[in-house]
């Protein structure tokens, strides 16, 4: 069995109030936890496998394609491969968020 506490773990980025932590790495899949300060973004991008967002806390906005769209936590949000997205905090509380890429790109 293995374990790990996501804080203690190296960020993949920690810039401008968003903190991204790989959480697991495998052949199969990369999950990352992410960590958004009170109005920080994470500006859209383009990933060429799909990704899968399981908000754990706050309210944080996602932007997928044409949509845009706030999340309660335990939400499960599809984000379809080769398709813009991004995610914004507009609350003033934290966000955090598993973002699951599957297959690992």
């Amino acid at each position: 069995m293995e374990s790990r506490f996501w804080k203690n773990l190296p960020p993949v980025r920690d810039k401008e109030g968003v903190k991204g932590t790989k959480i697991y790495s495998q052949a199969e899949g990369e999950i990352v936890h992410m960590f958004l300060e009170p109005g920080a973004e994470l500006p859209v991008h383009t990933t060429p496998v799909n990704v899968a967002f399981y908000i754990l806390e706050g309210n944080p906005t996602l932007i997928i394609g044409n949509e845009e769209q706030s999340f309660a936590p335990d939400t499960i949000i599809d984000s379809p491969k080769n398709i813009p997205h991004g995610i914004v905090n507009n609350s003033n509380k934290p966000a955090r968020l598993l973002v699951i890429k599957m297959p690992k790109p």
